[in-house]
């Protein structure tokens, strides 16, 4: 079992920025990719971005593409979701997700463990 604990979230203006962070326990961290994941009322949830085991792998929605940063600290048991130049559209309550499968992956199908979600709310 992995544990995940979303934090960082909360209100910003549009062109701010925020920082998610998803702490991880239980089992060894650094065998789990990490994926974020986000959904906004009345909509469906949507992948954000992914960062393989060893952080050498990345990928992103291409929504969030050079405004949104992914990374990983395996000695803190943490990944990392910096995001710069929020718009409105952003808001949404954010997820991370972890699977022990190799690799990045856009689908949430393929992650085995969730945690709560934290929301980020974006102001015009």
């Amino acid at each position: 079992q992995v544990q995940l604990v979303e934090s960082g979230g909360g209100l910003v203006q549009a062109g701010g920025s925020l920082r998610l962070s998803c702490a991880a326990s239980g089992r060894t961290f650094s065998n789990y990719a990490v994926g974020w994941f986000r959904q906004a009322p009345g909509k469906e949830r949507e992948f954000v971005a992914a960062i393989s085991q060893t952080g050498r792998s990345k990928t992103y929605a291409d929504s969030v593409k050079g405004r949104f940063s992914i990374s990983r600290d395996n000695a803190k048991n943490t990944v990392y979701l910096q995001m710069n130049s929020l718009k409105p559209e952003d808001t949404a309550v954010y997820y991370c997700a972890a699977k022990s499968s190799l690799g990045v992956s856009h689908d949430p199908l393929r992650y085995d463990y969730w945690g709560q979600g934290t929301q980020v709310t974006v102001s015009s």
